[in-house]
């Protein structure tokens, strides 16, 4: 169960100081601008927590933002700190609606300020927000120098902090001791039930937290009023009852895992990955390595990587005690956040299944190639415009999914590498990879003993039909090339996509065209040695040219082709 994972992970870490874990009731969130004022409540300045050249502001431990959704979200408002719609009135837009919504938020905002106990109105950061509103001086703010590029910032977060001060108002220790005591005293007897995730009888959450993913807030857990989940008389949230306590526990350390600087996510496209293993894990270490784009700063990270789990590193996680390991698939949705995948499982397992995974792509390569590995490049591979924004979500997170599980690749997948080969005439070590590892894990896992498995290098005792065209294409397309030194057009660029697809329409006329092109070579020796590898090919093949070749076949083809290519181009470089 993914929220009680994610509990358990909270639970885990809220003991590590070092961990970046919010405790109950706060919450680690970016402010961008902090409006200086002093003790009195006269604004001084607007300040941006930006350094240098840094894409990320400040982030501060602050009371939990309060969740909020529907026509009257503008009645809640966070204690000290919101966007500025709330802090300063100022709207997101011209509009007479966005300008009345701003209006309506301030006047939230500062009455929850002046309603605060008297015990917490007495500190001195407090009282001079108190008068800051009072004397009217948040009209100020917008004269700033600054104030433009708090506008650049879409529902930009605000605080205050105090001039003579280093830590903003929120910090202060009287706001988090006022905070502490609203979570020990929280008690709404009508609104308690039996947690689903601790089994205890206590508050529950009626709304779950927003969770910020991919420039986005959504909630992972959301209820409607009659819409088919009510029942015995329970509403939205009491019907699946997660208490508030859990609730802040399970969205704490989703925000933790989900933060920019989070170690444990990796973005794919619109795909957020995050992952997180029970106790401290090797696994835990490469797991971004398999599914990042490489560095600038260091292109060979998922080389390393995988050389490091095909080693040491693999038989460690085997025979080692069994850690759970937890991998979590987010994406983008309209209401809510969408659960692509979730697997768990043990380290040994997902290791084994990653490690499946990269000797069933592994393919013959040229000395030149980089022989990156990662599932950003896989992706990049099938994507038209070699753009993984071009994929499908949903293709892409069944590709994770199978790599981390070891089930078999998404038939669309094969589909769309033979696709994207025949729009680009040509075959890269990559695609090859791709095609290889779908038709041997469909063999393994179907076990279909009568098909052959695809080898990493040239495999001259395979007798598949569209195995044996793709090496026969690629001679020919050889040939042509030793004829015709320097050609910028071989047969390949005018042939492939029939030739993969219908040999009976191409085939017969570019044999004909190949005792042209034979004659043609006057290297010494390599005339009869193009000869007996046609001849070789040829006789292996049915003399009933097939019309038409499955997508299977076309697959197979298209890894002949680059089997015999590649092997073709070294035996040249021998010579």
């Amino acid at each position: 169960m993914i929220l009680q994972a994610l509990y358990n992970y909270y639970q885990q870490k809220a003991a590590d100081k070092e961990s970046g874990i919010a405790p109950q009731g706060f919450e680690w969130k970016e402010i961008p601008f902090i409006i200086v004022i002093d003790n009195e409540g006269n604004f001084i300045a607007l300040e941006d927590t930006w350094k240098g050249n840094a894409k990320r502001a400040e982030v501060y431990l602050l009371p939990k933002g309060v969740a909020r959704s529907g026509s009257n979200a503008w009645m809640t408002s966070n204690l000290l700190w919101d966007h500025y719609g709330y802090v300063l009135g100022m709207p997101r837009s011209n509009e007479a609606k966005s300008v009345d919504m701003a209006k309506k938020q301030l006047c939230t905002f500062i009455e929850k300020v002046r309603f605060l106990p008297e015990s917490l109105v007495e500190d001195d950061g407090v009282a001079a927000i108190i008068s800051f509103y009072e004397k009217g001086e948040y009209k100020r703010v917008s004269c700033s120098d600054r104030w433009r590029d708090c506008l650049k910032v879409i529902g930009c977060n605000m605080s205050f902090r105090l001039e003579s001060e280093s830590c903003l108002i929120p910090c202060r220790p009287n706001v988090r001791a006022y905070v502490d005591s609203l979570e020990m005293n929280a008690r709404d007897e009508d609104g308690c039930g039996v947690c689903l995730l601790t089994g205890r009888y206590e508050p529950i959450a009626r709304i779950h937290s927003d969770t910020p993913i991919n420039k986005d807030s959504k909630k992972i857990v959301s209820f409607q009023k009659n819409s088919g989940y009510d029942s015995y008389g329970k509403e939205q949230a009491y019907n699946a009852p997660v208490s508030k306590s859990a609730e802040f526990a399970y969205s704490t350390a989703l925000n933790a895992l989900l933060a920019r600087n989070s170690k444990n996510r990796v973005q794919i496209g619109d795909i957020t990955i995050i992952f997180w293993a029970e106790m401290t894990s090797e696994l835990e270490t490469l797991f971004p390595s398999f599914f990042c784009f490489p560095s600038p700063d260091d292109s060979e990270v998922d080389v390393r990587a995988v050389a490091a789990l095909k080693s040491e590193a693999c038989s460690s996680f085997t025979n080692s005690a069994p850690t759970r390991f937890y991998v979590l698939g987010l994406g983008p949705n309209a209401a809510r956040i969408a659960v692509r995948f979730w697997h768990e499982s043990t380290e040994g397992k997902i290791a084994a299944a990653i490690r499946q995974h990269y000797e069933d792509i592994d393919i013959v390569r040229s000395n030149y190639d980089t022989g990156h590995y990662s599932v950003y490049w896989l992706l990049s591979a099938v994507a038209v415009e070699n753009k993984i924004d071009n994929i499908p979500s949903n293709m892409a997170s069944q590709i994770v999914r199978a790599i981390i599980t070891g089930e078999a690749y998404p038939s669309m997948m094969l589909h769309q590498t033979v696709l994207r080969i025949g729009a680009m005439r040509n075959v890269r070590r990559m695609q090859a990879g791709i095609l290889k590892a779908c038709l041997n894990r469909s063999c393994r896992i179907n076990s279909f003993k009568e098909k052959e498995a695809i080898s990493v290098s040239l495999d001259e005792a395979n007798t598949s039909t569209g195995y044996l065209f793709g090496r026969l294409f690629a001679v020919l397309e050889k040939i042509q090339e030793q004829a015709v030194p320097g050609i910028k057009s071989t047969i390949r660029d005018h042939y492939y996509a029939m030739a993969s697809s219908t040999p009976k329409t191409v085939f017969p006329q570019l044999l004909k065209m190949k005792n042209y092109h034979l004659e043609k070579i006057k290297v010494r020796g390599l005339k009869r040695k193009y000869e007996k590898l046609l001849t070789e090919i040829i006789d292996r093949i049915s003399p009933d040219i097939p019309s038409a070749l499955t997508m299977e076949e076309q697959a197979r083809f298209a890894i002949g082709f680059y089997h015999q290519k590649s092997d073709l181009n070294k035996s040249l470089i021998i010579q």
